[in-house]
This record gives C-alpha cells, sequence and structure tokens, in this order.
C-alpha cells in the first residue's frame, strides 16, 4: 500500500470536510481555505449565533482506563445509539467531556447509557447539556497530563452481532510525541465515533491498535483521519490518530 500523503493540503481538507460533514448547511458560507479561518470558523460554530439548537454532548465517567478496552466500548456506545441521537452528536462535533469517578458508585443516582463490563467506564448521552449538569458538577474532569507511552500493539472486537457486510479488519494509528493521555482520549474518542457514524467501524470489526510517535510516513491507507490544531504550533495542523482501509 502507498502512504497517506499527509501534507499540510491534506490535513486542512480533512479537517474542512469534518465541518462540513457536521453542519453542511452552513459550509457554504464559511472560510475554511487555512488554517487560521478554519480555527476562526470551528470557533464561530460554538458560538450563541450559530450553535445548533440540538446541540448535545455525551458524557464518559473514567474509573480505571484500559486504552484498548476503552476503545472497544467506545465503539459499543456509539453504535448503540437511535438515529436521532446520531444526527444531532454529529451536528455537535461528537462534542464529549470525560469525568473521573466509579461508575459502580454512580449507578444508582445516576442513568448511564453504557457501562463497560467491568464498571471501568460509563457513558451518558448524547443529550442536551441539562441532562447531565449534576453528574457534570458532581466529578473533576478527567485530568491525565503525562505523554502517552508508546504500547504493544492490541487487537479488539467491536461488539455486537454483524449486519449486511462481513467484519472488517482495520488498524488505528494512535500518535503518541508530544501526546498526553488526556488529549490522546479526546482525538480517539472523536475518530472512533465519527468513523461509526460514517458505517466505516461496524459490530464485529477487528481494530488492531498501533501507537507511533507521529503519523507522518506511514506505509497505510488510511479511510479516517483526527486532525486538529497542533498545540505547539497554532498556526499549522496535525494527524492524531488514523483510520485505515481494510486489511
Amino acid at each position: 500500500m502507498t502512504p497517506f500523503p499527509l501534507s499540510s493540503a491534506a490535513l486542512l481538507k480533512s479537517a474542512a470536510d469534518r465541518v462540513r460533514s457536521a453542519r453542511p448547511e452552513l459550509a457554504d458560507g464559511l472560510d475554511l481555505s487555512s488554517t487560521q479561518a478554519l480555527r476562526a470558523a470551528r470557533a464561530g460554530l460554538h458560538g450563541d449565533r450559530t450553535a445548533p439548537t440540538d446541540e448535545v454532548l455525551a458524557v464518559v465517567v473514567i474509573g480505571r482506563l484500559d486504552l484498548p478496552r476503552w476503545v472497544r466500548e467506545t465503539c459499543a456506545f456509539a453504535l448503540a445509539l437511535a438515529p436521532g441521537e446520531r444526527e444531532a452528536w454529529r451536528r455537535s462535533f461528537t462534542r464529549t467531556v470525560y469525568l473521573a469517578g466509579s461508575p459502580s458508585n454512580l449507578r444508582e443516582r445516576f442513568a448511564f447509557d453504557h457501562v463497560a463490563g467491568d464498571d471501568s467506564v460509563a457513558w451518558a448521552g448524547p443529550a442536551p447539556g441539562a441532562r447531565t449538569a449534576t453528574l457534570r458538577r458532581l466529578l473533576k474532569s478527567f485530568e491525565a497530563a503525562h505523554e502517552l507511552t508508546a504500547q504493544r500493539s492490541a487487537t479488539v472486537t467491536v461488539p455486537g452481532c454483524p449486519g449486511t457486510r462481513p467484519p472488517a479488519r482495520r488498524e488505528l494509528y494512535i500518535a503518541t510525541a508530544r501526546v498526553s493521555v488526556t488529549e490522546a482520549l479526546v482525538h480517539v474518542n472523536h475518530l472512533l465515533a465519527e468513523a461509526v457514524l460514517d458505517g466505516l467501524i461496524g459490530p464485529g470489526d477487528r481494530l488492531t491498535l498501533r501507537f507511533v510517535p507521529r503519523l507522518t510516513g506511514l506505509g497505510a491507507q488510511l479511510a479516517m483521519l483526527r486532525v486538529d490544531t497542533d498545540v505547539h504550533r497554532p498556526d499549522e495542523l496535525q494527524a492524531y490518530a488514523g483510520l485505515t482501509t481494510e486489511v
């Protein structure tokens, strides 16, 4: 397979396409021609005037973090959403809030929509912010500021019975260099959620997690990228995660 071209133009196109996919009715009126213009457009989309009336968010309560299990359960959560929930979450750019807490200690007080089998992680939403306001006030944000260290590759199977298409095998590349654990969760969550919404990830699929310092120079064809502002170079974009075509 030939390497995916991670040029500045390719990164900008990927990031701009995400905006167009989430808010197609506004895309024609937005300037997405540069990193600076893209950043301004995204900031404006979260402002009072242009924020969608159906804006929603998901909440993740993390008790114990095991990244392969978290990937598996994130896919399971997204796959279980109803069509209306999927559409609203997409329009809200799959916004997700990460909290630190024990799901097993909270289940009697709060109604979660998905809980990992070992009670390590639980999800609520996506729903209007008022639904999870009490939970978000109660718990602190999940903070893991240390750099994500390279780990051994791991393969997970997405829960559920395959539908009309046979299960696919894909690789999930995750950048680690100067990326904190919290930042990695944010980027991988967006990629996984949107891959599920796009039908790239389905029940029974096998995902092999591969940790690399950066996504440049990969000998793989990527079907989806997670691109965001480079926190160390705010006028540039960086690829933080990538999902390959079938392997």
